[in-house]
């Protein structure tokens, strides 16, 4: 049994009576689900969402009968169902803002032969809206819409701590600490030097990955939405070669799509 709600907990309901808990508690038990984890037990789910296994057990029962997880009862697992890949194509097709920045994307990708995304931030981690891939290393042409990064190795992670408030920056870099306990001492030093630069480059630069220099800049539209654009190569040359060369063009996709997206607001 679930122990009783706090009186804190309980004022914040009655102060948020449009929250309803049960359907925030089965969102989170869908995002326990992440590639390479395609079955997951009572166990593992009560573990990635801290509810209870009871709790999870009759959330899990639900949305099996609501046709967004398969229980594999050979296994005693759930996988995601089918139906919540068409939620992901909705989202995309209908996106007006994709519909806008892909066909740039796509254009600049070509001409320059390099990697274009775009992204938004998730809680502590970066998710690709699009991702346009003229890389000629195969494992990083595999990167896709719907794809995760981290905030804190990546371009885009760091262009987007850029945009935020200090405020927001503050919690967000708190939060990343507590997950990277090991060598987060150096990452925040890293993080911290790549804001201080952002104010005289205006973009993000990043090679968390050997051989690899990708350079990212945040769209912010005038009602406050955050989307960071990204270009990426293989390459041997030094990231500041890679920033001589990727700037520019960078920049000027930015600015086209930026436009573009103030004229729907």
């Amino acid at each position: 049994m679930n122990p009783p709600a706090s009186s804190a907990a309980r004022r914040k309901n009655h102060e948020e009576p449009t929250l309803n808990r049960s359907l925030e508690r089965g969102v989170e038990l869908l995002r326990a689900f992440r590639p390479g984890a395609d079955l997951l037990g009572n166990g593992e789910l009560a573990e990635r969402t801290g509810l209870s296994r009871a709790t999870v057990s009759r959330l899990a029962q639900t949305l099996v009968q609501c046709g967004l997880l398969e229980h594999d009862g050979a296994r005693r697992a759930y996988r995601l169902a089918a139906p919540v890949l068409s939620f992901a194509h909705a989202m995309r097709s209908g996106s007006p803002v994709l519909q806008i920045a892909a066909p740039l994307m796509r254009t600049a990708a070509e001409k320059l032969r390099v990697n274009v995304g775009l992204a938004v931030a998730d809680r502590e981690e970066m998710v690709y809206l699009e991702s346009i891939r003229y890389n000629r290393k195969v494992s990083l042409r595999s990167v896709v819409a719907g794809q995760r990064v981290p905030i804190e190795l990546t371009s885009l992670g760091r262009a987007y701590l850029c945009a935020i408030s200090e405020t927001q920056r503050r919690g967000l870099m708190a939060r990343l600490g507590q997950q990277r306990a090991s060598g987060w001492k150096a990452l925040r030093e890293e993080i911290l030097t790549a804001v201080q630069l952002f104010g005289e480059k205006g973009y993000c630069t990043a090679s968390w990955q050997p051989e690899v220099v990708a350079l990212a800049i945040p769209i912010v539209t005038p009602s406050g939405s955050i989307y960071v654009l990204n270009m990426s190569v293989t390459t041997q040359q030094s990231a500041l070669e890679m920033e001589a060369e990727l700037s520019a063009p960078l920049k000027a996709l930015a600015g086209k799509i930026g436009d573009a997206l103030r004229q729907l607001e």
